[in-house]
């Protein structure tokens, strides 16, 4: 983003703690800003910057190097639907986000946590500004908090294409099956923060803002309760 702006950034490495520098080196970020290190094949998920949309090399991702790896038990029809669910995130930040620079993502899985991890980030207008632009005949519309904008992108079905007509903003099954799974979905957007767990739905506004959106999503790996999560999440598909 930097860069994009005719700006300058370097990087000090050897200022990263040791195991965060191994995490950077095996899924390929240092490779990717100019360090010789890595990547490798471990417990990452590749660091990975989409300019243009490319749904099978994005579903292959999603497939085969997040939720393909045996890390989370799922049948393949849920697989395929939470896949599913993630792409249509980077379709709607490719068609509302307008990020000069495009998509990154990234994802790491914690052996220890029982947790798996997946990272989605855009640098455009904001889920914020996009919602409150699809509001704009309505005069509360400029007044609608960050956080409001998003507890309405959250619900079933909601879109900011004219006309209230296209496949929603992907977030409500991946909403149900996180909570059904005992993870955690987490997005933070101009001024805005949501957390959605198996307990609590939380929308609240941030002192500090982020330029774009960030999603981060965390899954449970652990056997003892993935069937009960795969067969809630099976049923929420139809």
């Amino acid at each position: 983003m930097i860069e994009s702006r005719s700006g300058n950034a370097t990087f000090n490495w050897n200022t990263l703690q040791s195991n965060i520098f191994t995490n950077l080196a095996q899924n390929g970020f240092l490779a990717a800003f100019g360090h010789a290190g890595g990547p490798w094949t471990g417990n990452s998920i590749p660091y990975r910057e989409d300019k243009i949309l490319d749904k099978n090399s994005m579903m292959d991702y999603l497939k085969v190097k997040w939720l393909g790896r045996g890390w989370v038990h799922v049948s393949e029809l849920l697989q395929n639907a939470i896949a599913g669910r993630v792409w249509e995130i980077y379709t709607n930040a490719f068609e509302h986000a307008k990020s000069l620079i495009g998509i990154f993502s990234c994802g790491q899985h914690y052996p220890r946590r029982k947790e798996l991890q997946l990272t989605v980030v855009d640098f455009g207008v904001g889920i914020p500004s996009n919602v409150r632009l699809f509001f704009r005949d309505d005069p509360r519309a400029e007044s609608l908090s960050a956080a409001n904008c998003l507890k309405w992108a959250f619900q079933r079905g909601t879109t900011t294409k004219p006309n209230g007509t296209g496949r929603g903003m992907g977030l409500d099954l991946l909403k149900e099956f996180v909570k059904v799974n005992k993870g955690k979905l987490e997005i933070f957007s101009h001024k805005g923060y949501a957390m959605v767990d198996e307990k609590q739905e939380i929308f609240m506004n941030r002192e500090t803002s982020f330029e774009g959106t960030l999603i981060n999503i965390t899954l449970i790996c652990d056997e003892s309760y993935y069937r009960l999560a795969s067969e809630a999440g099976e049923e929420l598909i139809f």
